[in-house]
Order: structure tokens, then C-alpha cells, then sequence
């Protein structure tokens, strides 16, 4: 094939505290036999891109410069935090976990994919082209766009895979948090779908009344004075003794807990036992909301774990099979079950304007953000 060469939206993190975002042009290598160049027409933004995006840098101390068509964002990091991005520093990278486009160029064992257009995981979907494995490509269903298949695995397959550990432990219902997410609603019309309870713990009155709307039976303002009573009474009915936490900091994960206790509690014999009870409950953290500690007031017996979870390595573990069944599961729902809204479409140009990237960094409920790159 030709030279391609586009623009590519890379981040920074030096040894001397400075975040640097930049538009970079490079030249598109060709792929290899198993892989694609994408012409990428749509990708999302969503919180696991910011964490590289903008790792643990001080945005109170963002800084435009450059030109319109190359802008260029900075801004401090704080020495102290400089020891949890230590692997990364003074190297310039592509950011980026999806998105999708047109196959413009092929290996030679990926020329069936063609001038198809697919959903890929590609690691550096924030640019005009991007090089990817055809595996990881997903042909996108007749009548879908782009935009429909920007978002086909990150969101997609975490509520999937949530449901798939779920039963591989043994468990019936999940308790989720931050649910009025785009996650979180999609796991919702999952679990509705699948006939599997859940329990939705939001932050507002407002999203409680967003996922009721949606359908939800049992969900919860962990800001409401009675949400703890709450909270027990809802685990009680369903069952759940496993939990998926995107909060992660502060008290939470510890309440999830002690509510499981109570749960298994007035559910069981009622034999007392010192070491609690001997049914298993689980908080994995999968999220960072808040960065503060974890905070665990023991009342809940012995039988727990709480840990943290992510999706790669779920499906690493899970093995080729139990993953291409989940992909082609969202390809046949795609528009349906695992549909994304997007309430700001942005360039490339346009995500390294300091006032848009203050908005996109809040991951407001109802303004996720799709950059769209030929604009």
C-alpha cells in the first residue's frame, strides 16, 4: 500500500511533572498478516481512556497553546504523584480503547475484511488511522454506523463479563454502583433481559428516577438517609452477594458488605455463629471514582473478599471461546441491549481545547462524549 499518514492524539507524562496532550502526524505502518489499517470514523471517551489521557495530573493548572488545527494542553503533575505513572514517563502515548471505521488496507490473511466497516479494540483509537489485529475487529451488522459501533466492547463486554463471573462463582444477583452510567444502564437492560436481579445503587434522586424509568425495580440514592436499611432490604429480597464498585474509595464497598450479612442473615436458620456467615460475598472495585482509601468497618463475618476486577483480564482468563460468544452476542444486540447515546460529538481539535476537556473529564451521567476524527 501507499504511505499513509494522519494525525494522532498522543500523551506525556516527563520526568519533570508536566502533562503534555498534542496532535502528532505519523506515518501509518502497514500491516502485518493478521492485521488492518482502520479509517477511524468514531471512538468514545470513556473513563478508562482518561486515565491514560490525563493520568494523575492537576487540571486546575491546564494551560492551552499551539495552533488551531495542532493544540496543544499541559499541565502539572504533582511530584508525589509522579511514582504511580513511573513506567510511563517521558514516553509519548497513543490513547484510545475503541472505536470503529473502514478497513483501508489489509494483511494478507485479513483481506476478507476489506472495505468493511468494524468495531475495533485498537489502543490508539484517538487518531485518523490506526493499525489493528483483524481478531479484535468486529464486522459491524447491516444498517449500523460508526457511531453505533464505537462502543461495542469496552461497555458491552464489562456487563457481560460481570454477568459471566457472576455465575462462574456461584452467585445469583449483582449489586452495582455508579449505575446511572452508561455502563450501568446497559447492564440494567442485560440483567432484564437475562432475568437477573439487580440492585442499582446511584448518587441522586434524580438517577433513581432515570433507571425506574428504565425499568429498574430495585434502585438506590446512597445519598438518602435510610439508604443503609434500604440497601439490606434490597439484598435481602435478591439475593445478591456480589458486587461490581466504581466508587471504589470511602465507605461504600464496606455498606455492600454488611448489607450482604444482613441479607444472608435473615434469609438463613438464624444460628448465631462469631465467624458471621459461611456464605461467600464478594466487592470487586473496577472503577475509580474515588481515589481516596477503602474503608471496610468489619461487621460482616469472614466469609468475604473484596479486590479489584477488570475486563482484559477476565477474558484472558476466560479463554478465546467464552469471548467470542460475548462478542457476537453484542453484535447481534448492538442497536439494541447495547446501544450508546452520545450527547457531544467532538474532533480531534476539538478534544484538546482546554474548556471541552473540563467538561468530558466531570463523566457526567448523559454527557458522554464521541470524538469523531474526520469531523
Amino acid at each position: 500500500m501507499s504511505a499513509l499518514t494522519g494525525l494522532e492524539l498522543r500523551s506525556t507524562i516527563t520526568a519533570g511533572g508536566e502533562l503534555r496532550l498534542e496532535l502528532e502526524e505519523v506515518t501509518v505502518p502497514d500491516p502485518g498478516p493478521d492485521e488492518v489499517v482502520i479509517q477511524v470514523e468514531a471512538a468514545p471517551i470513556n473513563p478508562s481512556d482518561l486515565g491514560l489521557l490525563i493520568g494523575p495530573a492537576d487540571l486546575s493548572t491546564m494551560h492551552g497553546s499551539g495552533t488551531p488545527d495542532r493544540p496543544v494542553i499541559t499541565a502539572e503533575v504533582p511530584t508525589k504523584r509522579l511514582a504511580a505513572v513511573a513506567a510511563r514517563l517521558d514516553q509519548s502515548l497513543a490513547v484510545g480503547n475503541e472505536g470503529a471505521g473502514t478497513v483501508v488496507a489489509a494483511g494478507v490473511n485479513a483481506t476478507h475484511l476489506l472495505g468493511k466497516q468494524v468495531g475495533a479494540m485498537g489502543l490508539a483509537m484517538y487518531a485518523e488511522y490506526c493499525v489493528v489485529p483483524a481478531s479484535g475487529c468486529s464486522v459491524l451488522p447491516d444498517g449500523a454506523t460508526a457511531a453505533d459501533g464505537a462502543a461495542m466492547f469496552v461497555n458491552p463486554l464489562t456487563a457481560l463479563s460481570m454477568i459471566e463471573t457472576m455465575r462462574s462463582e456461584g452467585h445469583t444477583a449483582i449489586v452495582h454502583t455508579a449505575a446511572a452510567s452508561t455502563l450501568g444502564q446497559m447492564l440494567l437492560r442485560v440483567c432484564l433481559a437475562d432475568g437477573i436481579d439487580l440492585v442499582a445503587i446511584v448518587r441522586s434522586p434524580e438517577q433513581v428516577a432515570l433507571l425506574r424509568e428504565a425499568g429498574a425495580t430495585h434502585v438506590l440514592d446512597s445519598t438518602a438517609e435510610d439508604f443503609d436499611e434500604a440497601l439490606a432490604d434490597a439484598i435481602t429480597t435478591t439475593g445478591a452477594t456480589i458486587a461490581f464498585d466504581a466508587i471504589g474509595g470511602g465507605t461504600l464497598a464496606g455498606q455492600i458488605l454488611h448489607a450482604m450479612e444482613v441479607g444472608i442473615n435473615r434469609r438463613g436458620d438464624g444460628t448465631y455463629s462469631r465467624y458471621g456467615s459461611d456464605a461467600k460475598k464478594q466487592v470487586y472495585i473496577y472503577g475509580g471514582l474515588d481515589l481516596g482509601p477503602t474503608v471496610l468497618t468489619r461487621t460482616f463475618g469472614m466469609s468475604w473478599s473484596c479486590g479489584g476486577w477488570l475486563l482484559m483480564p477476565f477474558l484472558a482468563a476466560a479463554g478465546p471461546q467464552v469471548e467470542q460468544r460475548l462478542r457476537q452476542r453484542v453484535v447481534d444486540e448492538l442497536t439494541t441491549l447495547f446501544a450508546s447515546d452520545y450527547a457531544h460529538r467532538i474532533t480531534l481539535t476539538e478534544a484538546l481545547q482546554p474548556e471541552v476537556l473540563a467538561k468530558y473529564v466531570r463523566k457526567q451521567t448523559g454527557e458522554k462524549y464521541l470524538i469523531v476524527p474526520p469531523g
